[in-house]
C-alpha cells in the first residue's frame, strides 16, 4: 500500500479525470508511475552507454551506411 499527497489543483484534475473515464484514480497513478519508471530507465541505460566513451557515429553517417541518404 502507498499512500501520495496531492496539491489541491493535482487532485482535482485526477478527481476530474476519474469521474469522466469511469477509471479509477489508482489506475491513472500507476499508469503515470510506469511511465516515469520505464522513462527513467531509458536515459539511465543511454546515460550508462555514452560514459563508455566508445566510437559513436552520427545520424548522418548511419543513414548513408543504410542507404537511407541519396
Amino acid at each position: 500500500m502507498l499512500a501520495v499527497r496531492l496539491d489541491p489543483d493535482m487532485e482535482e484534475k485526477l478527481n476530474k479525470l476519474s469521474k469522466e473515464t469511469g477509471r479509477s484514480k489508482s489506475f491513472y497513478v500507476k499508469q503515470a508511475i510506469e511511465n516515469y519508471l520505464e522513462d527513467r530507465e531509458d536515459y539511465l541505460l543511454a546515460l550508462s552507454v555514452l560514459e563508455k566513451k566508445e566510437p559513436r557515429k552520427s545520424i548522418k553517417e548511419v543513414r548513408k551506411e543504410l542507404g537511407l541518404d541519396d
